[in-house]
C-alpha cells in the first residue's frame, strides 16, 4: 500500500516462498521510497501475509491477514493456527493480533485464507476460507451431497459396507449406481457380486474405483466461504449470514478469498470465488452477478468510488467491465495473456496451432490468423474452442487432422473427430480390486510417429493403445517412486518420448524425479541416473531426431524453491549424462527441443524466457525479438514453415521464423528473404483519409561486431536500384525495407515504374539481389517480387 499523502511511504505484505519455510515472510515498511526496509510484523516461518488494507479515511488504521499454509507437490494444507488478522493504528509500525478466541472470528487449525475490505475507521469485512469440516448431516455444496436422492447408493456407502450387506443389495439399485458412475460394462451387479463373493474384490474397492485426483482435490467437505464483519475496529466480529455461502469457494477457497465493499454503501459487499456474488444487506443474503460472458474463478475487483455500479473484474478468463453493478458485463480481452500448458500444430495449409490453457480449455486457430479486432466486424473469431476445463496436451493424427486427442486435468482425455463432431472418452481404467491409476494434472499423451493408430498415455504406469484409444494395455510397472499420501496426485508420469529411429524405444519422466527407458516396447525398463538432485519434477524427456542414442532431459526444482536450470544430454541411451544448462541464468526449465534438420540447434523454455543453442548446448543465447520475459511452458517447430512456436504461461503463443535464427554464429550471415507481392497500390491512397499500404520486407542478418552496414538492391543486370545504410548491433539484426527504389535507380528499369501518391517508387515484379557489406565482409540473398 502507498500512503496517499507520501509516495515514499509504502507498506508491503510478503507471503514468502511457495514451498519452503522462511523467516522472510512478514509486513515490511519503507519511508524512503524503497531505499531501505524495516520488517514490522512477523507471524511464523510458515505463515506469510496475504492481504493488507487500510481505512480510506485514515492511513494510520490498517489491517493485515496472515495465512498459514503447507504446500508440497503431493499435498496442500491451506489452513493453520497462525492464520489471523492483525491491526495497526500507526501506519504499520506496530501491530496487534485482533482475532482471538473472544473476538468472534474463527481461530484454530481450520482457519484458511482471509481477505479484507475496510469501509471506514470502524467497519471492516473479512472473508474466510473455512477449512473446518462440515457436520455429517450438512451436505452443503453439491459436490459434497451423498447421492442424487435418499434412495440412491453413494460412493461413501461402500466404504464401511460389509461383504454380507453388499451381497444383499438389490441388483437394480446396484446397477443404477454402477452405470451412473461410469463403471466399465463388465462391472455390472452380478459380476461384481461374484467378485466380492470370491474375494477378488471388496465393497471398499467399489468406492476406491471412483477415487481420482479431482475428487481428492475438490471433494473435501469443508465449510468454505464465510463473511465476518466488525463495527468496532476489529475488537469483535460477527458472521453476516446463517450457515455457509455454498457453491462459492467449494474446497479451494485459497485460490480466491477476496472481498470488496462499495465505498459509498457499507452494506454493498462483493465476494469473489468460482462465481462473483454480491450482497445488498451487509452479507445476510447473496446473489450471483456472474453472467454468460463472464468466466469463472474471480480474483480482482475495482469499484468506482465516483460512479455507483461501475466495476472492473479480473477472472480466469480475463477482464470484464460493468456499468450496472453486474447485471451486464463487457468482455475486454484485448491483451493476449493466455496461460498455455501445451501447444501443437497440424500439417494443413495454412497450418493450425492447438493449445491447452489454464482453465480455458483447448483452442485451435490458423497460424496466420491476424491478431487484431477485425473479427468484431466479421462476427467470427479466428480461434475455436474444442475442449473445456483446464486444457491439456494435444496430439493430432498426421493422416487426418480432424482426429485430435486432447482433454482436461488429471488424465481426462478424449478422441475427437472435428469433422463429424464425435468424441469418445478414452482414459485408461484400472481393474476393480486394483489400486487406482494416478494421473498428473497435465497428463502426458503421445501419438507414435511409427503408426498413428498407436497412442501412449502416462499415469503412474505407461499405457499403450493400438487402436486410437479404444483399448489400453499397461506396458510398464509403476514408473514412479510410488506416490505419497496427500490431496494432489503425485508419483505420476509427466513426459513421454519415443525415438523416431525405433518403435518401442521410449523414455518417460515422472514428477518425483525418475527417468526411465525401454528399448523393447515396455517388456523391460531401466531406471536412468543423470547425477541430478533427487525428487525433482522431470519436465521433459526428448529423444533425439538425429542420433539414435541421444536423449535430453530437463528437470524443474521450483517445488523445492530451487530455480537452478537443469538440462542434461546423453549420447548412450541415458547411461551417462552431461549437464548442458549451466550457462543459462537461474530459472526453472520446462522444455527442450531440437531443430528437425540441424542437430546442433536446440531451444529451451524456462520460467522467464526462450533460449537457443547453436552448438548442441555448449552455449545458449537469449531469444527476445518482441517476446517479453514470460514463462515458456512448451515449444514446437512446424517443419514445413520452419516456425518456432512458443506456448507461454501468461502472454499466449509466439511465433518466430527460424530462417533468421539459424544464421546466429561467428560469421557475417544473411537469412533468406521471403517472396514479396508487388502491387501498383503501394503508396497510393484508397481515399482521402487513408494511408497507402507499403510492403514490409524483413532483412535478417547476423553481425559478429557492431558497425555500419550498406544495403544495396541490385536488378537482374547487377545495377543498383536502391542504396541504404544501417548501424548493425553485434548479434542478430532486423532491417525493415519498404521496397522503394531510389531516383537514380528508376532510370535503370526498361519500363519506368510509376511514382505513387506518397512520392515513392516501388520494385516491380522481378528477381533482385540484396547485398549487405561492411567491415565484416559482404553477403547476398535473392529478393523475388511476385504478382
Amino acid at each position: 500500500m502507498i500512503n496517499p499523502s507520501n509516495g515514499d511511504h509504502v507498506i508491503v505484505a510478503v507471503t514468502g516462498p511457495l514451498y519452503s519455510t522462511s523467516d522472510a515472510r512478514g509486513i515490511y515498511t519503507t519511508k524512503n521510497g524503497g531505499s531501505s526496509w524495516e520488517k514490522t510484523l512477523y507471524a511464523t516461518d510458515m505463515a506469510g501475509f496475504i492481504d493488507l488494507a487500510h481505512s480510506p479515511n485514515n492511513f494510520n488504521i490498517m489491517y493485515a491477514a496472515s495465512w498459514e499454509k503447507d504446500r508440497k507437490a503431493w499435498n496442500f494444507d491451506g489452513d493453520g493456527d497462525a492464520s489471523a488478522i492483525y491491526k495497526s493504528t500507526d501506519a504499520g509500525q506496530t501491530w496487534e493480533k485482533i482475532t482471538t478466541e473472544k473476538s468472534g472470528f474463527p481461530v484454530g487449525s481450520g482457519v484458511g485464507r482471509i481477505g479484507l475490505a475496510v469501509y471506514d475507521d470502524n467497519t471492516v469485512y473479512a472473508v474466510h476460507d473455512s477449512q473446518f469440516r462440515r457436520d455429517k448431516d450438512d451436505s452443503g455444496n453439491n459436490a459434497f451431497a451423498k447421492a442424487n436422492s435418499k434412495n440412491d447408493l453413494s460412493k461413501d456407502d461402500f466404504k464401511s459396507m460389509s461383504k454380507e450387506a453388499f451381497l444383499k443389495l438389490d441388483n437394480d439399485k446396484l446397477n443404477k449406481f454402477l452405470k451412473r458412475n461410469g463403471f466399465q460394462e463388465k462391472y455390472r451387479a452380478d459380476n461384481v457380486k461374484n467378485m466380492v463373493r470370491s474375494g477378488d474384490a471388496t465393497p471398499l474397492d467399489v468406492a476406491k474405483y471412483l477415487e481420482n485426483a479431482n475428487t481428492q482435490l475438490f471433494d473435501t467437505p469443508v465449510k468454505g466461504a464465510e463473511l465476518y464483519r466488525s463495527n468496532d475496529g476489529g475488537k469483535t466480529w460477527k458472521k453476516t449470514h446463517e450457515g455457509q455461502i455454498d457453491d462459492v469457494f467449494y474446497s479451494y477457497g485459497y485460490y480466491f478469498a477476496q472481498v470488496r465493499v462499495d465505498p459509498s454503501d457499507v452494506n454493498h459487499v462483493y465476494v469473489m470465488g468460482v462465481p462473483i456474488v454480491k450482497s445488498d444487506d451487509g452479507g445476510a443474503n447473496w446473489k450471483s452477478i456472474s453472467r454468460e460472458n463472464v468466466h469463472a474463478d474471480h480474483h480482482a475487483l475495482w469499484i468506482n468510488s465516483n460512479k455507483r455500479g461501475h466495476l472492473i473484474n479480473g477472472n480466469d478468463g480475463g477482464l470484464n467491465i460493468s456499468y450496472d453493478d453486474g447485471e451486464t458485463w463487457i468482455k475486454n480481452n484485448t491483451p493476449s495473456v493466455g496461460q498455455f500448458y501445451a501447444i501443437n500444430y497440424d500439417l494443413q495449409k495454412p497450418y493450425r496451432i492447438y493449445g491447452g490453457l489454464q482453465d480455458n480449455g483447448v483452442w485451435v486457430g490458423a497460424h496466420n490468423a491476424p491478431e487484431d479486432r477485425s473479427w468484431h466486424q466479421r462476427g467470427q473469431y479466428p480461434w475455436e474452442t474444442i475442449m473445456g476445463g483446464d486444457g491439456m496436451q494435444i496430439q493430432i493424427d498426421s493422416r487426418n487432422s480432424d482426429i485430435v486427442y486432447t482433454g482436461y486435468q488429471f488424465g481426462n482425455y478424449f478422441r475427437i473427430n472435428r469433422g463429424t463432431g464425435d468424441r469418445k472418452y478414452i482414459q485408461p481404467k484400472h481393474e476393480l480390486g486394483e489400486s487406482p491409476y494416478r494421473f498428473n494434472w497435465q497428463t502426458p499423451i503421445l501419438l507414435s510417429s511409427h503408426n498413428q493408430d498407436i497412442l501412449y498415455l502416462g499415469g503412474n504406469k505407461l499405457h499403450r493403445s493400438m487402436n486410437q484409444g479404444d483399448d489400453w494395455t499397461a506396458i510398464s510397472p509403476d514408473l514412479t517412486q510410488g506416490g505419497k499420501e496427500g490431496n494432489v496426485a503425485y508419483g505420476t508420469l509427466t513426459t513421454i518420448s519415443e525415438s523416431p529411429f525405433r518403435f518401442g524405444l521410449i523414455y518417460t519422466g515422472s514428477d518425483d524425479g525418475l527417468v526411465q527407458v525401454t528399448k523393447d516396447g515396455g517388456a523391460n525398463w531401466q531406471k536412468l541416473n543423470g547425477g541430478w538432485p533427487a525428487n525433482l519434477w522431470v519436465t521433459r524427456v526428448t529423444a533425439s531426431q538425429h542420433k539414435k542414442g541421444r536423449v535430453y532431459a530437463t528437470l524443474n526444482g521450483y517445488r523445492f524453491d530451487d530455480f537452478t536450470p537443469y538440462i542434461y544430454m546423453s549420447e548412450d541411451y541415458g547411461k551417462t549424462w552431461n549437464n548442458i544448462g549451466s550457462s543459462i541464468p537461474t530459472s526453472s526449465v520446462n522444455v527442450i527441443i531440437e531443430h528437425p534438420e540441424k542437430e546442433n540447434i536446440l531451444f529451451t523454455g524456462t520460467d522467464n524466457a526462450t533460449y537457443i543453442s547453436t552448438d548442441t548446448g555448449k552455449t545458449w543465447n537469449l531469444l527476445t525479438g518482441g517476446m517479453p520475459p514470460v514463462a515458456v511452458h512448451d515449444l514446437k517447430i512446424q517443419p514445413e514453415e520452419n516456425h518456432l512456436l512458443a506456448g507461454t504461461h501468461g502472454r499466449s503463443i509466439y511465433l518466430a521464423d527460424l530462417d533468421a535464427l539459424e544464421i546466429i554464429g561467428n560469421d557475417f550471415a544473411f537469412a533468406k528473404i521471403d517472396k514479396t507481392r508487388a502491387s501498383s497500390r503501394y503508396g497510393s491512397k484508397g481515399f482521402m483519409w487513408s494511408e497507402g499500404p507499403e510492403p514490409s520486407i524483413e532483412l535478417a542478418f547476423y553481425s559478429p561486431a557492431a558497425g555500419k552496414v550498406k544495403i544495396e538492391i541490385l536488378n537482374e543486370n547487377g545495377k543498383t536500384v536502391q542504396e541504404l545504410t544501417t548501424i548493425a548491433d553485434k548479434g542478430l539484426n532486423f532491417y525493415e525495407y519498404d521496397g522503394s527504389i531510389s531516383k537514380s535507380g528508376i532510370k535503370r528499369f526498361k519500363d519506368t515504374p510509376k511514382t505513387a501518391d506518397n512520392g515513392k517508387t516501388y520494385l516491380p515484379v522481378g528477381k533482385y539481389t540484396v547485398k549487405l557489406s561492411g567491415a565484416m565482409g559482404s553477403v547476398e540473398q535473392v529478393l523475388e517480387m511476385v504478382e
